[in-house]
């Protein structure tokens, strides 16, 4: 399904040219629904906001980027479905390809919807909370009725609910958290080749979760044939290496290193 779903994502790029993923590989089950932020530097400075659903990223662009401010609503537009593995990606797409400009992981986390997400989706009014690092609590995409833009994909409005993280009458607050989430890079870092590459892992995830409640599927369980290391035991060089991040790393979907290793 999620195939057939990335036809027109993979229309638009050539991935000979870019190094955006194109979708073809095999992106393990995260233990939550995820989100992504990615500030993207194109023809217009806008912010990309994916959630997942039904195996693919379901993706907005948000030209202002989100207000923590419930009276200041920001328009986002519908784009094409993106591969799960959209999510890790933070680079420079090249000019002369489809959306060419410095993409930065602004934010990344876990979601809840309100209910069934398919069926709040195809009404038009998708309630969820967020739980990221810059974007948290209560939100809710509405789609608009009678859009005189007469897009292919509808246009929506991207609204913060009240609740503990709305910050009345600065809507850009969060804006200013102009970092990578992921390499703690400015675009401008980013776009030069500088500093550090985008981690995968993401420790906080999980527990920012948990902390705002969102369910988190148990542990997978070990491979069959993992070694198993007795209480005290020095693990193997390759095992000490990934061991620290193997928590992480599931809990976003993205295991690395022995899985036998957990603690």
């Amino acid at each position: 399904m999620a195939k057939r779903k990335l036809v027109d994502y993979r229309a638009k790029r050539d991935f000979s040219k870019t190094a955006e993923p194109s979708g073809a590989d095999v992106v393990t089950p995260s233990r939550a629904l995820r989100f992504v932020v990615q500030k993207h530097a194109a023809s217009h400075l806008h912010y990309d906001f994916r959630l997942e659903m039904d195996s693919v990223f379901k993706s907005w662009a948000v030209a202002k980027g989100p207000s923590v401010d419930a009276a200041v609503r920001r328009l986002a537009a519908e784009v094409e479905d993106h591969p799960l593995d959209y999510g890790d990606f933070e680079g420079t797409i090249p000019k002369g390809q489809y959306g060419g400009g410095t993409v930065m992981l602004w934010d990344r986390g876990f979601w809840q919807p309100d209910g069934d997400a398919r069926a709040l989706y195809a009404k038009g009014d998708l309630k969820f909370v967020l739980a990221g690092e810059k974007m948290k609590g209560g939100w809710v995409l509405v789609r608009m009725k009678n859009d005189k833009y007469k897009r292919k994909l509808p246009n929506w409005l991207l609204i913060k609910h009240h609740d503990e993280f709305e910050e009345p009458g600065s809507p850009d607050a969060l804006l200013e958290l102009d970092h990578s989430v992921a390499s703690g890079r400015s675009m401008d870092d980013i776009a030069a080749g500088k500093g550090a590459s985008p981690n995968r892992s993401c420790a906080r995830c999980t527990s920012n979760a948990m902390r705002y409640g969102i369910p988190i599927a148990p542990m997978p369980p070990i491979r069959s044939g993992g070694r198993k290391r007795q209480a005290g035991a020095k693990p193997s060089s390759s095992c000490h290496r990934s061991c620290r991040r193997c928590y992480a790393n599931w809990s976003i979907g993205r295991p690395k290193g022995p899985i036998g290793c957990m603690k």
